[in-house]
């Protein structure tokens, strides 16, 4: 892929259809000065100061920040919120970014996920120090009514898109959108309509997809295959993807992304990174650069690529959960020609 390659499909990017379907996260991050601490009249403990608050849609929500960032013509959000204040925040900056959110449900009966990280300002430059995190979660199973709604909303809405993208964020089965029968439905859906291009991205139960790009880490997929992530690379991707009878396209830190299209394997190199680095979203960041550049017509090799591009980007950006623009992707991939890029 060379860089008129590489620009090209960056431009037709911004002509694509993404629906990311799944579990819409509010992160939120909390600045606290430590030299400004008090003591509770009222427990003796410390009481931590709040300097700043930087809100920010999460797990499916970080994937729409990144498609938006790349500059997706149409973004639409499938899933479900609760009618809280936390949910009130995600649908709000989900529709400054542009994202449709008609089809983003919202609850009385469920919360809105939310991570809380408290940042622990440093002296000097150095960055914030990240503390324990605090979460809210659901976990009873999804009500039925909603699921019903979703399984609706999906159906009628998988047709209408170039590209699918699936993040089942919850660990806890069927307590978040991504249940079984959504996932059911989707290996339908994908088989019923092979022109759309379909990625899924699920913490503990990725193994069980099928008919879709899958999109693990290595762990995700030792674990799928019940193998040691040690396992010849080669031979655990070919494994995971056919117990899932799919593509992959499988993440590995610092050795880059391992594809395999159900017949042949590539590999693209991670690029150096900084001695300071915040890899939070970087996975997130992947999905949306890889189901974009498919989106786009790039073969999967190609997405490979522009996904190393832009998680290196993003994880250069400290205390955030950061995107990769376009112009970021096309400085970053001049500088790298390493990448497979016949850059003049």
């Amino acid at each position: 892929m060379n860089i008129i390659r590489l620009e090209g499909l960056l431009q037709s990017i911004k002509k694509t259809r993404i629906l990311v379907v799944g579990d819409f996260f509010l992160d939120q991050y909390w600045s606290i000065d430590p030299s400004l601490v008090e003591i509770s009249l009222e427990t003796g403990l410390d009481a931590h100061q709040v300097e700043e608050v930087r809100l920010s849609p999460g797990a499916a929500g970080t994937v729409t920040n990144n498609l938006a960032a790349l500059g997706v013509g149409r973004i639409t959000a499938l899933g479900c919120i609760g009618t809280d204040g936390n949910g009130y925040e995600v649908s709000r900056r989900l529709e400054k970014q542009g994202v449709c959110i008609k089809n983003l449900l919202s609850s009385s009966r469920i919360y809105t996920p939310t991570y809380t990280k408290p940042m622990f300002r440093q002296p000097g430059t150095a960055p914030e120090k990240e503390s324990s995190r605090f979460d809210i979660k659901n976990h009873k199973p999804l009500p039925e009514e909603i699921e019903v709604n979703i399984l609706e909303m999906l159906e009628k809405n998988f047709p209408l898109h170039d590209a699918v993208t699936i993040l089942d964020q919850v660990q806890e089965k069927n307590s978040g959108v991504v249940t079984d029968r959504v996932v059911r439905l989707l290996a339908e859906l994908a088989v019923k309509y092979p022109h759309v291009a379909v990625m899924a991205d699920s913490r503990t139960r990725i193994n069980e997809f099928r008919n879709v790009l899958i999109k693990p880490n290595i762990h995700e997929a030792a674990r799928a295959v019940g193998k040691e992530p040690d396992l010849d690379i080669e031979c655990l991707v070919r494994k995971i993807g056919e117990l899932c009878h799919s593509r992959v396209l499988m993440t590995r830190g610092s050795k880059g992304i391992t594809t395999w299209d159900g017949d042949k394997i590539a590999t693209c190199p991670a690029l150096p990174a900084s001695e300071i680095i915040d890899i939070v979203g970087a996975g997130d960041s992947v999905t949306a650069a890889a189901i974009s550049a498919l989106a786009a017509g790039a073969t999967l090799p190609e997405a490979g690529v522009l996904a190393v591009l832009a998680s290196n980007v993003t994880i250069h950006k400290i205390g955030t959960t950061g995107t990769a623009s376009q112009e970021e992707i096309l400085e970053k991939a001049r500088c790298h020609p390493h990448l497979g890029l016949d850059l003049k």
